[in-house]
């Protein structure tokens, strides 16, 4: 199979995880809160890639040479912008819906450009900057905005999506010089769950028998969203440039809005719909156009 389409099912079926992660964080604050589910969702993220890590990158990563102290930084980092983006995206849910938290996190599709190209110097193909303007207006389609009442937790969701911004730009980052999916996957969610500890030990107390009402909840996400979706993500990030997979990855808000529409019985109008569809020709023209010119001059 050719790479790149290989990272694009990647990116497609992590945006597919995400957007069904929402719901799951939803129902997944009944009986504890939102750091200790976070906290939850991390480590049992963790714990899944290991196993994976030992089996396919362990005696790789033993046996070359690397600058241990910088990849290591690197990874605290990614565990600090991890655990953040999180956080945030997990108290949003106590203020706001689940349409317009995922809506409004995948506004880190008009950011990652930006920051790509006026902070990292890095080329933005032509067709992403068309794309990431009929993405973004479709996302306002999506949370309706002509009616939105603007609420604590949508700024929670926004002040999120710069930090999402910059977690995929640094995921790229990382694996160009440390090219070891599961590895960084691995340890950026066992360095955000010690960040989220902390948040954790100041504003909750849980105990034992809540966080096992949702035991259910917290696995899913941990396992699927977590796990397999932060890996598949970093191996989209091998052959996707940050911009161009992070308008594949603002589908999350769109499979979180039909499944909030399906599941907890959220409103989906005609407005909303037309806000799907151009997002969706978003996506497909992103990834069409690029092929389409070197065909023409290849």
């Amino acid at each position: 199979m050719n790479k790149k389409i290989f990272s694009i099912i990647c990116a497609l079926v992590t945006s597919f995880i995400w957007g069904s992660a929402f719901v799951a964080q939803d129902m997944g604050m009944d009986h504890i809160g939102p750091y200790t589910f976070n906290l939850g969702r991390l480590f049992v993220g963790f714990l899944g890639l290991v196993p994976f890590f030992f089996i396919f990158e362990f005696h790789k990563v033993k046996k070359i040479k690397i600058d241990r102290k910088k990849i290591i930084n690197y990874l605290l980092l990614l565990g600090l912008i991890l655990g953040t983006g999180q956080a945030l995206q997990q108290v949003s849910l106590l203020y706001t819906n689940v349409a317009n938290s995922a809506v409004f996190t995948v506004m880190y599709v008009v950011i990652v450009p930006f920051i790509s190209f006026f902070l990292f110097a890095k080329k933005v193909h032509w067709s992403i900057w068309p794309a990431v303007f009929i993405c973004f207006i479709g996302a306002l389609f999506l949370s309706e905005i002509n009616n939105i009442e603007v609420r604590y937790g949508d700024g929670l969701v926004i002040l999120s999506a710069f930090i999402w911004a910059f977690h995929i730009i640094y995921i790229g980052k990382t694996l160009s010089f440390f090219n070891f999916p599961i590895t960084v996957s691995m340890m950026q969610c066992f360095f955000a769950s010690i960040f989220c500890l902390i948040p954790v030990l100041i504003f909750e107390d849980p105990t034992l028998t809540n966080i096992l009402k949702e035991s259910r909840e917290i696995l899913y996400v941990g396992l699927l969203s977590s796990s397999l979706a932060f890996l598949l993500q970093s191996y989209s990030l091998q052959n996707l440039s940050p911009a161009s997979a992070a308008i594949i990855f603002s589908l999350e808000g769109v499979f979180a809005a039909i499944l909030g529409w399906i599941i907890l019985d959220q409103f989906l109008n005609g407005t909303k719909i037309f806000g799907i569809c151009l997002i969706i020709s978003a996506v497909i023209f992103s990834q069409i156009i690029p092929n389409y010119g070197k065909k023409k001059h290849g």
